[in-house]
């Protein structure tokens, strides 16, 4: 398992939205988080071998990764001092309208979530009042004008259409950002509460009550309530950014902002999709034939022609003041359109509640409560667990809609959806088997090179003048000519491609580097009579746990139910495949069994090959057997 301080939240460009980020997965950060020198766990290290190639021979300033005195396993584009302030502006590179958000660091950014450093004096506030201006439909409008339109669909061919206009994506970039135009007052203020209001509503979101679970269809409903009430209050907050921007930026000389006689700002009522003063005069104009707009189907908002009763008078006169002036001035008339608008286009919410109860119903079935050790089990024998789990049966229940749901059809559903079959064969089509052995091919290139590598380390030694750097200088070298003379250049192996895998779950859970994803592995052919439901693992055991799994396994169905040799064959062969890798990672004299288990296993391997009378070639000869249909007419009733 990688240890938790090498993962950090990986920030991508769409999760940036409506001043927070969203819903990021995990990245492999190999970096000593005090020095900031590459130093990947030998966990971390083992787990990212098996693209060991690819990560070599990354090119960046026309050089690899090795030639450029980097580790294979850290990024190739790391800039330290950019982690050493904590502070940073993230942006969305692809985007509709414009999403910038303060970054208190701990985060790992790709390339379609550029962020923009101040100075290291810069504060908090100086990043917040910068961002404020950012986020304003004055900055959307500007960006409109300097960025390139990316169209809002694409066709058949790949290129880009443009439908609508306020669904157009427009690509930034951080040269033509400089050009900027960043006004001498800037509204901190009202940028530090849209930040905290922002924090605080991510905090009621699904996403974040996972950790909080398992609540009440109650407290659920009551968390939903809270976070749109925060919601309303942003959007009229950001509405009072807007226009305070079209004064700091010359458009008009009306202060429109909800203040008080004295200058003194108020707090503006909550304020829902659809009600906000261009909205209004758009619905307006489309009750009088003069526009048509799919704005408010497309973000599920109720259009009015009349302002809510509920506001404020004096609220209500100052919205009507700014729908005149959106009709009576050509500068705010040409800002104030959806184009420049900020969309607040969120997901439903029963969509991001569902996800997160799965997510959680998921984290509790790898729990150590339903793995205490590494030993296959049934769907079945999980859900009778997950029955006797009065936490689990309550998220459960949220998750399903109601009580008296079927728990076996409901686990089975989830690790299905969330498993890798152990054997190669059965997860590709023959073009992926054919990949599949190239890879094997490159591992044993590179446990060659492994080999090399240790056995030069063995056998040079320090010169008595000699610094540590010159040493590993001359030892680096000297482990590149061998390997050169020895082995060559390794090719990196192919991608794969969704149409090598034979179940989309797979390719979901694999993608094109086959990086296990899944939560759980799946033993297909290895069900016992008793109880013919899916065999799963854990997939967080690592190759010796899976060996030991298998093994069990496989003398329990030898001695309690006598399987025949067809029936062992999958199993035997999932041992096969596990072999190089325990001879790799555990061959070392086990302290708990004082035996080098890649042997141990290989000799058990090789003793139950012999006992059927099968050979290595025959196990890597097997094929599942054909799943048999029943054709013929149905019954009737």
């Amino acid at each position: 398992m990688i240890p938790e301080y090498e993962v950090r939240p990986l920030v991508a460009g769409e999760e940036i939205r409506d001043w927070g980020i969203h819903d990021t997965p995990g990245a492999i950060w190999p970096y000593d988080p005090n020095t900031l020198h590459a130093s990947a766990s030998e966990a971390t290290q083992r787990f990212l071998w098996s693209w060991k190639t690819q990560l070599s021979d990354r090119v960046a300033y026309g050089s690899t990764q090795l030639e450029r005195g980097l580790k294979w396993y850290e990024y190739s584009m790391f800039f330290h001092d950019r982690f050493r302030t904590p502070f940073s502006i993230a942006y969305a590179e692809v985007t509709t309208h414009n999403h910038f958000v303060l970054d208190r660091g701990g985060k790992v950014f790709n390339r379609t979530a550029p962020i923009i450093k101040l100075p290291s004096d810069a504060t908090e506030d100086d990043h917040l009042a910068l961002l404020g201006l950012l986020n304003s439909s004055t900055a959307c409008f500007w960006i409109k004008q300097v960025f390139h339109n990316k169209g809002s669909t694409v066709d058949d061919k790949g290129a880009r259409q443009t439908t609508v206009a306020f669904e157009n994506f427009y690509q930034l970039n951080g040269t033509g950002l400089k050009k900027f135009p960043v006004a001498g007052t800037k509204p901190v203020k009202l940028a530090i509460e849209l930040d905290r209001l922002a924090r605080k509503r991510q905090a009621h979101l699904p996403a974040q009550l996972i950790e909080h679970l398992p609540l009440s269809r109650t407290a659920l409903n009551d968390h939903q309530a809270k976070a749109a009430a925060l919601l309303g209050s942003m959007i009229a907050l950001q509405e009072e950014l807007d226009w305070r921007c079209y004064t700091l930026y010359g458009l008009t000389d009306q202060d429109l902002g909800y203040r008080t006689a004295e200058g003194e700002s108020l707090t503006p009522p909550e304020i829902t999709l659809g009600q906000r003063a261009f909205e209004i005069v758009m619905v307006r104009k489309m009750a009088a034939g003069e526009l048509q707009t799919t704005w408010f189907e497309r973000h599920r908002s109720t259009p009015i022609t009349e302002l809510p009763d509920h506001w404020p008078d004096d609220y209500k006169r100052l919205v009507e003041r700014r729908m005149a002036l959106i009709e009576g001035d050509k500068s705010i008339h040409l800002i104030e359109q959806p184009e420049y608008k900020r969309r607040w286009n969120l997901e439903p919410w029963d969509e991001q509640e569902r996800r997160a109860l799965r997510n959680w119903l998921l984290d509790r079935l790898e729990g150590e409560t339903y793995w205490p050790e590494s030993q296959m089990q049934t769907t079945r024998a999980l859900a009778d667990k997950a029955q006797r789990d009065a936490d689990f049966m309550q998220v459960a229940e949220c998750y399903r809609g109601h009580a008296g749901f079927d728990v076996h059809a409901l686990v089975a559903e989830l690790v299905e959806a969330e498993s890798v079959p152990f054997l190669p064969i059965l997860r590709y089509k023959p073009s992926g088997l054919r990949k599949r052995d190239i890879w094997e091919h490159t591992w044993t290139q590179q446990r060659q090179e492994d080999a090399i590598d240790a056995d030069v380390a063995a056998s040079l030694e320090r010169g008595q003048d000699e610094t540590e750097a010159q040493f590993q200088t001359r030892l680096t070298a000297a482990q590149r000519r061998r390997k050169q003379d020895e082995i060559g250049d390794i090719p990196p192996p192919p991608k794969y491609r969704s149409t090598d895998f034979l179940n989309a779950t797979y390719w979901r859970l694999r993608g094109p580097l086959d990086v296990p994803k899944e939560r759980f592995i799946s033993y297909p052919f290895c069900s016992r009579d008793a109880d013919p439901t899916p065999v799963i693992g854990w997939a967080g055991w690592d190759h010796l746990q899976q060996a030991q799994a298998l093994a069990a396994w496989y003398t329990e169905v030898v001695e309690q139910e006598g399987w025949p040799v067809d029936r062992l064959k999958p199993l035997l062969l999932g041992l096969a495949e596990l072999i190089p890798w325990l001879q790799q990672w555990h061959n070392d004299i086990d302290p708990v069994y004082n035996e080098r288990m890649g042997d141990f296993f290989d000799i058990f391997l090789q003793g139950q090959l012999q006992q059927h009378g099968l050979t290595r070639d025959d196990l890597h000869t097997w094929q599942p057997p054909a799943t048999s249909r029943r054709r013929g007419r149905r019954q009737r009733a």
